[in-house]
């Protein structure tokens, strides 16, 4: 045994519970030996049958205490044996980039565009095998809700707060929102293993999103674009009154009607290597089959090694004893019961 190492020492505590017992015991050992000098006196003593003596007490006293014990440090979750082990983590580089502009509130996927990117998107973390990835929401800026991390748990975090109030400019920048990823999300020590997937409904207010998409292909990224919406007629967008009323946005007068640009979005992804467009519209779409067969397939690079240091726990060992002993105990008392 190579230095005992308890994983929850704070269990300890529960030992107190010892003191009690002996407590109730010494009280016990003192009401029967009291009551005992009583008969002793009226002269009955020959009458009473004794079928344990104090030292078969103490015994099946002590095999209690000890199993008491016991429980309490498997409680502890002791440990020995050092080891370490080391672990290679091979993953890609994804980066969500979601739209959330305010045509992302139109209806024509249920309840919006946006709440579906959403649950698509938290689809996807449910299938992550590994990988790091990024949250960047965009409108007529951009802005890193999340950067590249492993820890899915904040992403959901943060993905949750997501809306088409996250950011404050208007409009609907993809060119810019790319440029941003090259420069500020994604390194350029390798120009492979990274993916950006970007769900939008593909309008764009002249920020040259083609030639952004070029630059990403020239770095070894891949877009993978997912267009959502309706092609053909469009939708009006819904927004709230301050007075709780439902109305649609308007400009100069007009109502605004959005529809899906797939055009913009399959010219971005031919100027990757490897792009891919998946054309949902009104459609329903399962983003965790897409990285099952889009990304988690494909190559990955070696993220991080990491050096594991760790006990091998042994707790069954002192949860056995604890029981062998509970068990003589009672064997013990019927013996005592049978005499």
């Amino acid at each position: 045994m190579t230095g005992l190492h308890l994983n929850n020492i704070e269990q300890l505590h529960f030992l107190w519970i010892v003191l009690p017992l002996i407590a109730v015991y010494i009280y016990g050992w003192y009401r029967r030996k009291k009551a005992l000098g009583d008969f002793i006196e009226a002269g009955l003593l020959h009458k009473v049958h004794i079928s344990a003596t104090s030292g078969f007490r103490h015994r099946k006293m002590i095999l209690l205490l000890i199993a008491v014990i016991m429980l309490v440090i498997s409680m502890t979750r002791p440990a020995w044996n050092f080891k370490s082990e080391r672990i290679e983590r091979k993953g890609r580089d994804v980066v969500f980039l979601l739209d959330v502009s305010k045509s992302m509130l139109a209806e024509d996927l249920v309840p919006n565009r946006l709440e579906r990117a959403k649950l698509a998107i938290g689809d996807c973390v449910d299938q992550l095998q590994g990988d790091r990835v990024a949250l960047v929401a965009f409108a007529g800026t951009s802005a890193v809700k999340c950067p590249l991390t492993l820890d899915y748990g904040f992403f959901r975090m943060m993905l949750d707060r997501i809306s088409t109030d996250s950011i404050e400019r208007g409009g609907t920048m993809i060119g810019d929102a790319v440029r941003m990823i090259l420069g500020e999300v994604l390194d350029n020590q390798e120009k492979e293993f990274k993916d950006v997937i970007l769900i939008t409904d593909g309008e764009d207010h002249e920020s040259f999103p083609v030639e952004a998409a070029k630059q990403a292909g020239e770095k070894g990224i891949r877009i993978i674009a997912i267009g959502l919406g309706d092609e053909a007629e469009g939708k009006r967008i819904p927004i709230t009154t301050e007075q709780g009323t439902k109305k649609f946005l308007t400009y100069k007068g007009q109502e605004i009607w959005t529809k899906l640009d797939a055009a913009t979005l399959r010219q971005m992804v031919r100027e990757t290597p490897g792009g891919k467009y998946l054309n949902v519209a009104t459609g329903t779409i399962d983003l965790g089959k897409v990285y099952l067969d889009l990304v988690a397939s494909a190559a990955k690079k070696d993220l991080e090694s990491e050096t594991i240091k760790r006990y091998e726990e042994k707790f069954q060992v002192f949860l056995g004893i604890a029981f062998i002993l509970l068990c003589v105990e009672m064997i013990m008392r019927v013996k005592a019961k049978d005499n």
